[in-house]
């Protein structure tokens, strides 16, 4: 309200009022009523002056006494009577006015001290207001501190209880998600063979699926760049501070990510991976988040260094606990063969090849006949080798199903399959820089070959159930008993996988084909066993020596083995008794087979593949050592004469000593001798 408005109002009132107290005395006059004018005009005139103020009420006060003196009190203007009202209407205008002036004095001085308290209260409020925010941020901090102190300490207590990467990485990472509030955090460790940086862990449980365990960091990508350069960044994306043709920064814009911020993991001055922490919200990464994550990241640091030499040492020590197994088995294998026994062209011709294939790396395949020593021989390859000082890993392939072969070969993860509770090293990372046996290669499965061919290749391979590849330097020998071309014909085996393995070929004679070696293996072995069973023999008769090497066996050395050590057990006195009937029953039918063979006339591709070397000597025999001509040994197999003598030749057969040793009706010298390492004395001699 304006205050004019405000003055005419009041003084307004003053009349009214007046005029009111006025016509009430008139009427109650008219009425001839008593009329208490004086008391309603001191009524007005301190109703005037109370809250109109002094003006109204001296206005009010004036009207009044006019009202009275002329109306009610008809006397002279300033006359006795009209002095003394006016007197009596000053004295009390005076004394209301007094107390209208106080009253408002003390009205202002209580609003001016209300708005006083009010200012004051509204400035302590805020005062405590303020003293409340800084102590609720002081809370806010002391609890983060508390947090980020419990981070450290869980960290530390993380890095003692739990050895194992993966996990430990996977519980660092939720425990810096959960007290740094972001959405991400990742570690990424440098693969271990092409030294990529790779995604190991990931705790991020709104993922979309752009960013996953296992999953590879470019070159330029942006922890490559951190892990190269050993420094801390904070990226902001979508705000033009990096472009978005980063390698990587697409995937993280994929996810919906705003902010992230990246740390090396360093420790000893040695680059162990990044650290990467992202917030889908635009909350960016402060000095201090950063100055606590390079705490944070030290210790993490320090985790993967002992996660990863532990991770080292349990393999290095399983790997050592595995040989000593190996060596233990050696130790107590009963492989009589310490010493390669024989002198004849055969064998001769195989430890050759033997020395000349020892020192290189190549591939050896040793094809033979059950019992022809392969093992012993894929040993002398090793020991002749630089590999020598190395482990000789064997692993029979027929020995194992084939659910278990490819565990045993290439090794395991845990949780592989059922059963696979714990991480297993294969056979292959047991034979790093050494040399593996494969005996009975034939008995692979097809579906395992590809994962063999693959490492004698590329020299990699994957553990079952694990996408880490793993070099090998390993050198391989196989042997088997089949025949792996007609394998590959039947689709029985792998083309590829045979070209592979047979890069030297070593075939080794059956003991037919060795008859001057039997007295000497059988001299061995008698000497061998005796030792063992603590009894001595002085000789073995004629008659039993020459049915020994009459015999064909059948099951070549180890047959004889058997048979001698069944002699040793079953003789008492000097004279070795081999039981020679059970031999002899033995070689009727196959003396038998072997005529019916030897009188079927086959084509010549058929005896090509199928004429071995005891064919060959034989028909020599027969005809005396001449090989062309109508009644010679080419003729008698139906072959050409040229190609015959190609096959003597690659055979070492020498014509005039097959016919030398069939006119000599006497028995040859027993002289002994070995390759690789020298004959002990023997004790036993022959004697008619």
């Amino acid at each position: 309200m304006r205050p004019e408005s405000a003055v005419v109002l009041r003084y307004g009132a003053a009349v009214v009022l007046v005029a009111a107290a006025l016509g009430a005395a008139m009427i109650l006059r008219h009425g001839n009523l008593p009329h208490p004018f004086m008391s309603f005009s001191f009524t007005v005139i301190a109703v005037t002056f109370w809250y109109a103020g002094t003006g109204p009420g001296l206005l009010a006060l004036v009207l009044s006494y006019l009202a009275l003196s002329n109306l009610f009190v008809p006397v002279k203007i300033l006359g006795s009577s009209s002095e003394s009202y006016l007197v009596i209407y000053g004295i009390f205008g005076a004394a209301v006015s007094w107390f209208s002036a106080s009253r408002r004095r003390a009205e202002r001085l209580l609003t001016e001290a209300s708005e006083g308290l009010e200012i004051r209260v509204a400035e302590r409020t805020e005062e405590l207001t303020a003293a409340n925010e800084q102590l609720q941020s002081i809370q806010a901090e002391l609890r983060g501190e508390k947090d980020r102190l419990k981070l450290l300490l869980d960290l530390n207590n993380s890095i003692v209880s739990n050895l194992e990467l993966r996990e430990l990485l996977r519980v660092i990472s939720a425990s810096v998600r959960r007290v740094m509030q972001c959405d991400l955090v990742g570690v990424n460790l440098p693969d271990p063979e092409t030294g990529e940086l790779r995604l190991y862990a990931l705790d991020f449980p709104g993922a979309k699926g752009f960013l996953r365990e296992g999953m590879v960091h470019p070159p330029d990508s942006l922890p490559a760049r951190v892990f190269n350069t050993g420094q801390p960044a904070v990226f902001r994306f979508r705000n033009g501070a990096i472009a978005n043709t980063n390698a990587g920064a697409n995937l993280y814009e994929d996810e919906g990510f705003q902010s992230s911020c990246w740390l090396p993991l360093i420790s000893h001055d040695r680059r162990l991976g990044v650290l990467g922490l992202s917030r889908l919200e635009a909350t960016p990464f402060s000095p201090e988040d950063v100055h606590f994550l390079m705490q944070v990241s030290s210790q993490v640091a320090i985790a993967v260094e002992n996660a990863l030499a532990y991770g080292q040492i349990s393999e290095l020590t399983d790997k050592l606990a595995q040989e000593k197994l190996y060596l233990q088995d050696e130790i107590r294998t009963e492989a009589n063969f310490d010493e390669i026994v024989g002198t004849s062209p055969a064998l001769q011709r195989v430890l050759k090849l033997v020395e000349t294939v020892a020192p290189t790396d190549s591939t050896v395949l040793i094809c033979g006949e059950t019992g022809t020593g392969k093992e012993l021989i894929a040993r002398a390859i090793h020991d002749l080798s630089s590999r020598n000082s190395k482990t000789f890993v064997k692993l029979n392939c027929a020995a194992l199903p084939a659910a278990l072969l490819e565990s045993e070969l290439f090794g395991h993860e845990k949780g592989a399959f059922t059963g696979a509770v714990a991480q297993s090293i294969g056979r292959l990372e047991l034979a790093d820089h050494g040399t593996l046996f494969l005996d009975e290669v034939g008995e692979i499965p097809l579906e395992l070959q590809p994962k063999l061919l693959r490492l004698l290749q590329e020299r990699e391979f994957e553990r079952l159930g694990s996408t880490r590849t793993i070099r090998a330097d390993v050198r391989l020998i196989a042997a088997t008993n089949r025949d792996l071309a007609a394998m590959v014909q039947e689709h029985k085996f792998r083309s590829d996988l045979f070209f592979r393995l047979n890069v030297f070929p070593v075939e080794l004679p059956p003991l037919r084909e060795r008859p001057e070696d039997i007295r000497l293996l059988v001299r061995h072995f008698a000497e061998e066993f005796s030792r063992r069973m603590n009894r001595k023999f002085e000789t073995v008769s004629s008659e039993t020596m020459n049915a020994l090497c009459q015999y064909a066996w059948p099951g070549n050395i180890r047959e004889l083995q058997n048979v001698i050590e069944r002699a040793v057990i079953l003789s008492s006195g000097p004279i070795l008794k081999v039981p020679v009937t059970e031999l002899r029953a033995r070689t009727t039918p196959v003396s038998e087979d072997a005529g019916s063979v030897s009188t079927r006339r086959r084509p010549v591709r058929s005896i090509l593949a199928e004429v071995d070397r005891n064919q060959i000597v034989q028909s020599l025999r027969e005809s005396g050592g001449r090989v062309g001509g109508r009644d010679g040994a080419a003729a008698g197999l139906g072959l050409k004469r040229t190609t015959f003598i190609t096959r003597m030749k690659k055979l070492g057969i020498d014509p005039n000593q097959v016919s030398e040793r069939k006119m000599d009706s006497t028995d040859t010298s027993d002289t002994a001798g070995t390759s690789m390492m020298p004959n002990v004395p023997l004790d036993l001699t022959s004697s008619e």
